[in-house]
């Protein structure tokens, strides 16, 4: 077939040049249409552009959708309803408002936090200026409800079981031994606390004993062991001084600690252990420290010197602060703020004793060189 049968009227049963189908708009061939049909069909309406709004859609879609013999020309000569020139203008948008600065915060009950803490000082001092052995049981009651709160955040936050009748029991008689029988009865009392958690813990399962036998001897450790150093700056002539001097200066670096980096804190010490310290806090802490050191080694301790306390203030406040910092990756360990609520706006007794506990032995050591053991 040659290429001039394009233009001629379609025959019966033929549907176009090739196999692809009819051609859109052609008048369908059969017996009931003659020949002249191609010669009697209206003409196809030559449909306008529509008007173009900017939109990705195609322009031969649109017209496909207009052509054809189901259209008549007064439907097709109406375009699609155009989108108005200038539309109204969207009303304004509230602007969400600006967040106002806010002021630094303590973080806890401040009113209360004094209060307990000013109750906590006239028990010490009027326990360890009338009566030594009173005291020495003060500190034995804070061992106890101390090692009680560490092994019940173990065990609900990690399911580890410390032995806690053999740490108490223990505990006391450490700080006892401490007391009365110096360094050695502190060793010794410590070597059988935890001779009694081993044992103690064999008559349960055996699932979990590893663990929890090493977090007793910790615990036995960490709390009671620490603690007895201060019975035993207790020992000497003027062991109250010595153990009042020990308490001030670890208050006077926390209270330093916490005003500097408060008002002038700005780079983070341990961001990943404690986000609240800062490197401008332990500076406050060295230098509050350094100078109750000169005055009480001044004036409180016999044979003291000023520079002596300058040096003991120095290693107070680093203790203190590596104190504070042990017990804050133990908190984070556990994912808790504090170890316990006992002590309102302090926590526990072990938020109080995470600073003093390091502190001990060091202020007993540099005591014992600077001045003797009394």
């Amino acid at each position: 077939m040659n290429d001039s049968s394009w233009g001629a009227p379609p025959q019966a049963g033929y549907w176009g040049p090739s196999d692809r189908g009819p051609v859109q708009g052609a008048a369908p061939a059969g017996p009931a249409y003659d020949a002249h049909y191609a010669q009697q069909t209206r003409p196809m309406p030559i449909v306008p552009d529509v008007p173009d709004h900017g939109g990705d859609q195609d322009d031969d879609q649109g017209a496909a959708r207009l052509s054809g013999p189901l259209f008549d020309e007064s439907q097709s000569a109406q375009p699609y309803a155009a989108a108005p020139r200038n539309p109204e203008p969207m009303p304004d948008v509230p602007q969400p408002a600006q967040p106002q600065p806010q002021k630094k915060s303590a973080g806890r009950d401040l009113g209360a936090a004094i209060g307990v803490g000013v109750g906590l000082g006239v028990v010490i001092i009027a326990s360890l200026f009338v009566v030594k052995a009173v005291f020495v049981g003060v500190i034995a009651i804070a061992v106890v409800v101390g090692l009680w709160e560490l092994t019940k955040r173990l065990d609900e936050r990690k399911g580890i079981k410390a032995p806690l009748v053999p740490l108490a029991v223990g505990g006391a008689a450490m700080v006892v031994a401490g007391y009365v029988r110096g360094s050695e009865g502190a060793w010794v009392a410590m070597a059988l606390t935890a001779l009694a958690v081993l044992v103690w813990r064999m008559t349960e399962p055996p699932e979990g004993y590893l663990k929890d036998v090493t977090a007793g001897l910790f615990a036995a450790f960490y709390v009671p062991f620490l603690a007895t150093f201060v019975a035993m700056m207790l020992m000497a002539d003027d062991g109250p001084w010595r153990v009042l001097t020990f308490l001030v200066l670890t208050v006077v670096s926390d209270t330093g600690a916490y005003a500097v980096g408060w008002r002038f804190g700005k780079t983070k010490l341990a961001p990943r252990i404690s986000p609240g310290k800062t490197r401008e806090g332990l500076l406050g802490a060295v230098a509050f420290a350094m100078a109750a050191g000169a005055l009480c080694m001044q004036f409180a301790i016999d044979g003291g010197a000023w520079w002596q306390g300058l040096l003991l203030g120095l290693a107070v406040a680093v203790s203190a602060t590596l104190g504070d910092l042990g017990e804050s990756m133990i908190k984070r360990d556990l994912g808790i703020k504090d170890m316990g609520t006992l002590l309102p706006g302090h926590g526990g007794i072990m938020d109080r004793l995470d600073s003093l506990l390091p502190t001990a032995p060091v202020v007993w050591l540099l005591l014992v060189v600077f001045v003797g053991s009394g």
